[in-house]
């Protein structure tokens, strides 16, 4: 099949981004770093980012078609991020242009009584996406090793456990089809609190904000800690972590489109055969 982009033009995220083996220092990344971004700045991003949503839609179609003739594969696209550095934000400029009726989005909150009767991943297993889907995590199974760690809200020795249950389950999803997209938005400490001032500062926008979140700000270089052990630690080569620069709200979106775009070319969906014979139906159809 003929790809739907150049790769002698279009960057190659998935090696710019992605989280190289070995200790991770989040204060030596730059959260308004552009690797690879378009020519243009922003306005080049966006204008970009709409091209690369309609390529997206064409993969989403070859593989949900895909599907219907029993291939078992799907994607999970996995975001993580300090709050404010644009989960819902990247689902709603990159994800909205797709056909709903392939994609599950799920928002992970703080587990329900009866979602703590179970395992951590018991709730996550119930939201991966299905054969020809696209799924969205808006928080994930990481929420189990950031803010049970830092809130403590587990002792040590439970979520200690929890990076090699991990990486088992992200691999028994690949082994079963998925591939899984892990992206990490990359947001700074004075970026958060500007956004944080504009929820205050719009009454339309004071849903969005709760005391909570400045008393999180005071746990800031314990999530910073945290991040960095999951991100080191539950990157592998069957689901590696890819870090986005988030302080740049058009980069972000663009970036996230692109490695978004760059899996589904690899994992390469194409429209079935018919099943029937095609000339025969179209001869009987115009006897109609």
């Amino acid at each position: 099949m003929a790809r739907q982009t150049s790769r002698a033009t279009a960057p190659d995220l998935r090696s710019l981004l992605r989280v190289p083996p070995g200790p991770v220092h989040l204060a030596a990344r730059g959260t308004r770093d552009t690797p690879g971004a378009p020519a243009g700045g922003k306005k080049g991003a966006r204008a970009e980012t709409e091209r690369v949503r309609a390529l997206l839609a064409r993969w989403q179609e070859r593989l949900f078609a895909q599907s219907t003739a029993g291939d078992p594969r799907c994607l999970l696209l996995v975001l993580q991020g300090m709050d404010t550095s644009g989960k819902g934000g990247t689902v709603k400029h990159v994800v909205s242009g797709l056909n709903p009726a392939g994609v599950r989005v799920t928002a992970f909150k703080a587990p329900t009584p009866e979602e703590r009767r179970h395992t951590f991943l018991w709730r996550v297993r119930r939201a991966v996406p299905g054969p020809g889907e696209i799924g969205v995590f808006d928080r994930s199974h990481y929420e189990d090793v950031l803010a049970a760690r830092v809130r403590g809200l587990v002792p040590r020795a439970t979520w200690a456990r929890r990076y090699a249950v991990i990486n088992r389950f992200e691999q028994s999803l690949a082994d079963d089809g998925v591939t899984v997209l892990k992206v990490f938005l990359h947001i700074g400490f004075d970026e958060q609190r500007r956004r944080l001032l504009a929820r205050l500062d719009d009454p339309a926008r004071h849903w969005k904000f709760t005391p909570g979140d400045i008393a999180d700000r005071a746990l800031w270089p314990a999530y910073q800690e945290a991040y960095e052990a999951a991100l080191e630690r539950c990157a592998t080569a069957t689901a590696p972590w890819y870090l986005v620069p988030a302080d740049r709200k058009w980069y972000r979106n663009w970036a996230v489109a692109q490695l978004l775009l760059e899996h589904l070319e690899l994992m390469d969906p194409h429209h079935p055969p018919a099943a029937y014979d095609v000339p025969a139906a179209r001869r009987a159809l115009l006897r109609t």
